[in-house]
Order: structure tokens, then C-alpha cells, then sequence
């Protein structure tokens, strides 16, 4: 049969089929995140009113239905017919992609919307979009259903000098396959972020589904940060034990580039946590802005170090790392025409700001250092203890990796390595103990399929300094078999010798606490590792359930019972539950657990590192008192039938 290939069979999408048609390309996916990515799309349209001077106050709420409104009181949407496409220009920037008042028209100086696909794009995914628009003393209302407009847009006299958006919209269920439920803590985190990010912006948001929330009233929230980047700062580091009281705080404009950036360094933390900001957009795999504050960092703190006779004339310069060990920053630029790398806009191309922010930032913390001496030594002492203790455990690496020389396996003993060379099909599986460790090694597939035994629990790197870190077999063992090189060193991932580095650990408390000392050690040691994806967990199953010759594998409680409310009132059945992976037969682990075609494994990913660096700190860190906050602020969820005591 040959099929015909013609002019006929080139599709050209129409206007917002396309967005339809492919929807990854515009939200990133069409999973959890995607789903809030539409939220964040109509917010930053009511950040940019606000960037411009125009709006200080934005609502959203979470409304019974499953739809979001998100309310302004900037300028609203100009609604005037436009000269090009002949129809309103509320209707223009809802239904054709790329159109917009940030392509340097002069109605916009700065804006995180660059692309000009935003709300045409939360309109071509949402079953239903109404917009309300307060302009000229009248309200003008629409409706879409699809990215199609139902009806024209209808305006009234409004008796009120009123001015401002609103947008209620509803997401497809057609196209967000996996539910259409916005998380509540997901949303708030992104809110209070840009509410810090632009100081005297009022965010009020609100929840208004009372089933989800169990509850007889709305939750509300009101983010609102005279201080701005500072009060972020106090933020991030509640939990920790600041160095300096004061937050160092740099302001400037330069060539239209607006540059802020909040300095603070904790006695009690070993890595230093900077998050950066290019017009509100967290900026996940850094960029020029970030580029420029570590290198002024450096440079301004070793020649304070020199000139405080800090450093000697014979000794070497401090490193960045050992600078920022401790450090929390954030820095936050907005610049006019902004190059993203990508359209999930995670990096910042633009090569000037780096010049920029290195003058302005270098200029005002020389100035506070030398106004401010002792808070120059304690930043310089911590930077110098961090630079011996990193002298000792390199010393105590090399001593490592002298040994393993003299043993003539650089790779450690228990590792079962695969035979693939190639990392990217390559994976790891990090299994707790000997017995798990030979089920793993006799079921899984040896071409690709590496085990590695760990012996006990791994240490919390949390609370240990890195000299005693390379002295521990477990972690060296660790380093050593994924190829992850010095903590602090910039991640190299063409030295990772498997993409996919597996944790599985037993279905209980033990089991969870190993994984949790593990993610922790990916988190502080090569975090990297997390933000680009190469850390999965590993879901084995809990029960067997097996009836005749027939048998299933459950991998949750509530699994079990919708099994066993299969059965027949007078059915027999047996359950077996598996206490550890050990338990299970190569066979059985491999077909549950191992198998590419049958498995499940979860990626692990950080949505918000601020909450994520915090929760680390609190969990694992050493201050007893906010990790009992925490327990007893949420002890009371728990369930505790479930609770090993």
C-alpha cells in the first residue's frame, strides 16, 4: 500500500489550535506543573501593571468550581479596536499568539511576559476564560470557552473611577490529563515569592474550596513586603544562626538595568544558598546576573582579606566557595529586553548585566565592609576556617584515593558495576544491606543495571564539616561509584557514570530514614544532581496478594483493598507483606521493581528551593528547638497508627 504524500497532507495550526495541538512547548507539560504554570501566566501580567507603576494590589482566588480568578487594579486591557487585526485588543492579546505591550511599544519598561504568549495561551488550554475589564468608567466583559470567544465583548457605564483585570478561568481536563487541582502550598509559594520580590506589592489569596480544605471557612492569605529581597532573606534564614545581624543591602540602576541584591551569612551552614531573579522569574540554572555577584563576591572578600592581613602575601586567594559557605542571597535584576535561554526561561543570556552587577554590587559591599570591620573579619574567618577544612579533606581524599590505587580497584569492592559504558541507558540502584543487595545483583539486568550496598545508615552531612565527610567508606564508596568528585566544585556531568541514580530502600521506617539521609547528601553535596533530574526513588510493592494461581502486586494500602473488594464475599486469598526487598526473589524484585517496561520510579525534583533548603535545615540541622516546632505544628496530621515507636 503506498500512501500519498502531497501539499495536502502540511497541517498549518491555526491561531491557538497550535498551542492546543502541542501544549509542552508553551507550559512545559501538561502534568501538575504546567497546571500552575497558567496561574503564574496571569499573575505576571498583573506583576508587570505592577512593575509599571500602576497596580498595587492582586487577588486570586481558588474558587469551588476548580476555576481561578485573578484580579487587578492596574490600567485593565486596552479595549479599543485594533488598527491590525480589526477586532478588540482585549481580544487580540486572548486569541493571537505573540501579541502583546512588551515588545518594547512603550507599554512596558520591564516585564517577566516576554514571549507574548501568556494569556493566549491559559485561554487556548481552559474549558472556560471571563474576562472583566474596569476602564474609561465602564466595565467590558467576554467569555471563552477553549480559546474560542462566545460572545463579543459587552461593555456598560460603571459609576466608579474603577481601573484594573480580572480573569476567571477554568483548565481543560482534556489537556491536563492528571487532574485539574490546583495545590494550594504549590501556589503560595510562587505568591509570597514575587510579593517579596516587589516590595509594596499587596498579594491577597485566597481558597475558597471548603471540601479540600475540610473546613467551614475560606483560607486566606495576604502577602505584603515593605522590605522586599531583605524580609526574604529573614526569611530563608529563620532557622539559622545569622553572622551579622544586619542585611547587607545593595540598590542601584544602571543602561535601564535594575539590580537588588540581599546578603546574609549563618554561622550554622556549611553551603551557601543563592537564588536568583531576572524580572521576577526564578532563574533555576543561573545565568550572567549570578555569574557576576560570585564573582564580585570573591574578588571584593580577598582583597579585604588582604588588606585586614588576613590572607599573607604567600598565601593563595580564597575561592568562591569558601566565600559563599553559609551565605543566603538573593539576587533580583529586571532588564528591559531580556534573553532567556529556552522557553521555561530558566537562564539569563544577557552578557551586560554581568559587568553591571559586578561595579554596582562590588562598589556598596566594599563601602559596608570597610565601614563595618568586624563583620569583614567574621565573614573572612568562617571563609578561611572553610578553606583548612577543605585543605584537610583533601588530604584525607588524596590519602583515599591513594589507598584504592594500592588496592588496584579504583571503584568500590561492593559495587556490582553494569557492563554498558554509556551513562545516559546506564542506572544505579543505592540499596540498603547485604540480603536486598543480592536479590538486586541476581535480578536485575546486567547490561545496563548497577547495584551498589550500603552497609547501616549513612552520615548526615547536615551536620558534619567535609573533613570527616571523605573519611566515612560509606559516602566514599558513594562518591567514588557515581564519578561526583569535590563537594562545592562545580558539577561536571559528563563525569556522572549513570544517569539515573536509584534509592531503594526497604517499605518501612528504617527504609525511610536511609532515604532520606541520602537525599539529603545529594541535596548538600552535589545539588545539581537533583535540579537536572538524576536522582530517582525506587516504589517496590507492600503486598502480594496471591488467590489460586493468580497473584497481584499492591504497592499502597488503599491498592490492597480495591484488590481484595475485587474478590467474591467467600473468596480465599492469602497476603503476603514485604517487610524488606531482601524478602523478595530476584525474580519477583525485578519484575516489580527493576523491569523499564513494569517498574514505577518517582524523579525527584525541587519546586522551591527555599522551602526545600529550610526543610533541610530544620529536619536534618543541628538546633533541636525548630525541628520540634515543626514536629508539633504538624504531629497532629500524622497518623499515628503508622508511627514505629
Amino acid at each position: 500500500m503506498t500512501s500519498s504524500y502531497s501539499a495536502d497532507q502540511i497541517q498549518v495550526l491555526e491561531g491557538l489550535e497550535a498551542v492546543r495541538k502541542r501544549p509542552g512547548m508553551y507550559i512545559g507539560s501538561t502534568g501538575p506543573r504546567g497546571l500552575h504554570h497558567l496561574v503564574y501566566e496571569v499573575v505576571d501580567n498583573s506583576i508587570d501593571e505592577a512593575l509599571a507603576g500602576y497596580c498595587t494590589h492582586i487577588e486570586i482566588d481558588l474558587n469551588t468550581d476548580g476555576s481561578v480568578t485573578v484580579t487587578d487594579d492596574g490600567r485593565g486591557i486596552p479595549t479599543d479596536t485594533h488598527s491590525r487585526t480589526g477586532k478588540s485588543a482585549l481580544e487580540t492579546v486572548l486569541t493571537v499568539l505573540h501579541a502583546g505591550g512588551k515588545f518594547g511599544g512603550g507599554g512596558y519598561k520591564v516585564s517577566g511576559g516576554l514571549h507574548g504568549v501568556g494569556i493566549s495561551v491559559v485561554n487556548a488550554l481552559s474549558e472556560i476564560v471571563e474576562v472583566t475589564v474596569w476602564r474609561d468608567k465602564k466595565v467590558h466583559t467576554q467569555r471563552y470557552e477553549r480559546g474560542v470567544p462566545m460572545t463579543e465583548l459587552v461593555a456598560k457605564p460603571y459609576k466608579e473611577a474603577r481601573t484594573g483585570t480580572s480573569v476567571t478561568f477554568k483548565p481543560d481536563a482534556q489537556i491536563f490529563t492528571t487532574g485539574t487541582e490546583f495545590d494550594y502550598i504549590t501556589l503560595a509559594g510562587r505568591l509570597r515569592e514575587l510579593a517579596y520580590l516587589n516590595a509594596g506589592v499587596k498579594i491577597t489569596f485566597t481558597d475558597n474550596r471548603l471540601e479540600i480544605l475540610k473546613s467551614d471557612a475560606p483560607k486566606v492569605e495576604t502577602y505584603e513586603y515593605k522590605g522586599g529581597i531583605k524580609e526574604y532573606i529573614a526569611y530563608l534564614n529563620r532557622e539559622k544562626q545569622p553572622l551579622h545581624e544586619e542585611i547587607i543591602y545593595v540598590q542601584g540602576e544602571r543602561s535601564n538595568v535594575q539590580i537588588e541584591v540581599a546578603l546574609q551569612w549563618c554561622t550554622d551552614a556549611y553551603t551557601d544558598n543563592v537564588l536568583g531573579f531576572a524580572n521576577n522569574i526564578r532563574t533555576v540554572d543561573g545565568g550572567t546576573h549570578l555569574e557576576g555577584l560570585k564573582a564580585v563576591l570573591t574578588r571584593t572578600l580577598n582583597a579585604i582579606a588582604r588588606k585586614r592581613n588576613k590572607i599573607k602575601e604567600s598565601e593563595p586567594n580564597l575561592s568562591g566557595e569558601h566565600v559563599r559557605e553559609g551565605l543566603t542571597a538573593v539576587i533580583s535584576v529586571k532588564v528591559p529586553d531580556p534573553e532567556f535561554e529556552g522557553q521555561t526561561k530558566t537562564k539569563l543570556g544577557n552578557t551586560e548585566v554581568r559587568g553591571i552587577v559586578d561595579s554596582l554590587v562590588g562598589e556598596v559591599l566594599t563601602e559596608y565592609l570597610e565601614f563595618h570591620p568586624s563583620i569583614a573579619d567574621s565573614i573572612l574567618d568562617k571563609a578561611i576556617q572553610a578553606f583548612k577544612a577543605a585543605e584537610a579533606a583533601r588530604h584525607a581524599r588524596e590519602l583515599v584515593r591513594r589507598k584504592s590505587v594500592l588496592e588496584s580497584s579504583p571503584l568500590p569492592g561492593k559495587l556490582a558495576d553494569c557492563s554498558s559504558r554509556d551513562p545516559g541507558e546506564s542506572e544505579i540502584y543505592i540499596v540498603e544491606g547485604d540480603s536486598a543487595g543480592g536479590s538486586a545483583k541476581q535480578g536485575r539486568d546486567r547490561r545496563t543495571q548497577a547495584i551498589l550496598p550500603l552497609r547501616g545508615k549513612i552520615l548526615n552531612i547536615e551536620k558534619t564539616d567535609d573533613s570527616k565527610i571523605y573519611k566515612n567508606n560509606e559516602i566514599q564508596a558513594l562518591i567514588t561509584a557515581l564519578g561526583l568528585g569535590v563537594k562545592g566544585e562545580e558539577f561536571d556531568s559528563t563525569q556522572l557514570r549513570y544517569h539515573r541514580i536509584i534509592i531503594m530502600t526497604d517499605a518501612d521506617v528504617d527504609g525511610a530514614h536511609i532515604r532520606t539521609l541520602l537525599l539529603t547528601f545529594f541535596y548538600r553535596y552535589q545539588r545539581s544532581l537533583i535540579e537536572q533530574g538524576f536522582i530517582y526513588i525506587a516504589c517496590p510493592p507492600l503486598y502480594k496478594v496471591e488467590r489460586g494461581r493468580n497473584h497481584e502486586y499492591c504497592y499502597s494500602d488503599r491498592e490492597l483493598q480495591e484488590v481484595i473488594a475485587k474478590f467474591p464475599a467467600n473468596a480465599n486469598y492469602t497476603i503476603q507483606r514485604f517487610k524488606g526487598l531482601g524478602e523478595m526473589m530476584p525474580e519477583q524484585l525485578w519484575t516489580t521493581t527493576m523491569n523499564p517496561e513494569t517498574r514505577t520510579l518517582k524523579q525527584v525534583e525541587i519546586e522551591d528551593a527555599a522551602e526545600a533548603d529550610r526543610i533541610f535545615t530544620i529536619l536534618m540541622g543541628d538546633r533541636v528547638a525548630p525541628r520540634r516546632e515543626f514536629i508539633e505544628t504538624y504531629g497532629s496530621k500524622l497518623n499515628l497508627a503508622e508511627l514505629d515507636i
